[in-house]
């Protein structure tokens, strides 16, 4: 007999775990969400959202309002209401490339020490394969110092969430991977997803070993995908082939398929370059080296670096770029979205700056983190009001983010506001003739 919709805790409210809980009680389900950080929950109580992400207030508003979504720091609380919780805490890299497994066992060891029926707990972290198995151990490990035997179960249920459109991809997924050899725990887990089974998701049942797997295997593909188009993309500039072409064709291949095979500087983000080099460093252990995954790894560092050179190179060579200014649009690592983490600007920004050159810089979300991720080079960097103010008196005028306001800007007004009009569009959302027609120095990626 089905269950009634679930009485959800999720521990911690980043990225992950604030979209996860809002939409889970978007779902009908009745969701607390538990940070350490009072002040934060604090401001989740009234509706202010800690990350930059399209549509989350509203939903947060709305369930608030219903009374589905509540904010606490008292997971003892949280637990006692919940029969399912959510381990949604970060796994930073370490140095060895690694997942940081720190949060999730502190989050285990505590859910250990307190429950009292039985519960799901969910894996809904990013995690090397086998983590499944340890918070197991670890909940366990804290039941036998409270002599209790009470009854749970782990599931693995990894998010598939793009930043920039996460409400809408955790309402309307691809796939739910539920990772468990519980049947108990799976039934529960379709009643947390319910209002999705009855739109007819595919649901993916599998163990705890393999829905790990399925994540990083997920963003190491894609991220392998962009760096294939972007070698791809480097080789069209030296033969005389357009990529947008080549990759438009290929795309129409239904064994291929169009998405991410857009050429620009480099991947960044939270989840593409600590996901891969996760998945490189299991490899390792286990003795099976992830030789494409690897080689991604190393080439799209390359290519970011190759993106500033190639700038360096087109306004004169070695040495050309000091005393130049140079405008930026585009700092975090995509649009919708003010994360920076692994972001093709800094290393352009950076090596720029290390030439002499002084950066005008302006993004419509990421100038907040921009101003402590570039502190390194603070002395170099003006922020500017908008695209238009970037432009003022710079040798060039460089891309990098593709924000949909970047793609309509006038183009005679960038020529006549570029002290010298050079145009580095390093995502191709401008056509050449166009660009060269208003007067401007035209540089996109895989064009000769």
């Amino acid at each position: 007999m089905p269950i009634i919709m679930a009485n959800i805790t999720v521990i911690g409210t980043g990225y992950v775990g604030s979209v996860s809980g809002a939409c889970l009680a978007d779902f009908g389900n009745h969701v607390i969400c538990v940070d350490n950080n009072a002040e934060k929950i604090e401001a989740l109580k009234k509706g202010i959202i800690p990350i930059y992400e399209p549509g989350l207030g509203a939903v947060v508003e709305r369930n608030i309002h219903s009374g589905r979504l509540s904010f606490t720091t008292d997971t003892a609380g949280a637990l006692e209401k919940s029969n399912v919780v959510f381990i949604a805490v970060g796994t930073p890299p370490a140095d060895d490339g690694s997942a940081d497994l720190s949060y999730v066992e502190a989050v285990a060891r505590q859910i250990g020490s307190l429950i009292d029926k039985y519960t799901v707990v969910v894996d809904k972290s990013t995690v090397p394969i086998g983590t499944g198995r340890k918070v197991g151990q670890w909940i366990r490990e804290e039941l036998e110092k409270r002599n209790q035997k009470t009854a749970f179960d782990v599931v693995s249920n990894p998010e598939f969430l793009r930043e920039g459109s996460a409400v809408y991809d955790f309402t309307h997924p691809d796939r739910i991977v539920i990772g468990s050899e519980s049947e108990k725990a799976r039934d529960i887990m379709k009643e947390v997803y319910r209002s999705l089974y009855l739109n007819e998701t595919p649901y993916i049942e599998t163990n705890l070993e393999s829905a790990e797997m399925i994540k990083y295997a997920s963003n190491a593909f894609l991220a392998v995908k962009i760096t294939f188009i972007n070698e791809i993309a480097n080789l069209c500039e030296k033969t005389g082939a357009n990529v947008t072409d080549v990759s438009r064709a290929m795309g129409r291949d239904g064994r291929i398929g169009s998405k991410f095979l857009h050429p620009g500087p480099g991947y960044g983000g939270s989840c593409f370059p600590k996901d891969t080099n996760a998945l490189a460093k299991i490899g390792r252990d286990y003795g099976e080296i992830q030789n494409i995954v690897e080689t991604t790894i190393a080439t799209n560092e390359k290519q970011k670096i190759r993106a500033a050179k190639k700038i360096e190179n087109a306004l004169g060579g070695p040495g050309s770029l000091k005393g130049k200014t140079i405008a930026i649009l585009g700092l975090a690592f995509k649009p919708n979205t003010d994360d920076m983490r692994e972001s093709p600007a800094i290393s352009i920004c950076e090596y720029l700056a290390q030439g002499g050159a002084k950066l005008r810089l302006y993004d419509p979300a990421a100038m907040k983190e921009a101003a402590w991720r570039l502190v390194p080079i603070k002395d170099s960097v003006f922020y500017a009001a908008d695209e238009y103010d970037a432009m003022k008196n710079a040798s060039a005028l460089i891309i990098i983010t593709e924000w949909n306001q970047f793609r309509n800007i006038d183009l005679a007004a960038v020529k006549n506001t570029l002290a010298e009009p050079n145009f580095f569009d390093l995502r191709n959302i401008y056509k050449q003739e166009e660009a060269e027609a208003a007067g401007l120095r035209y540089f996109g990626i895989g064009r000769a």
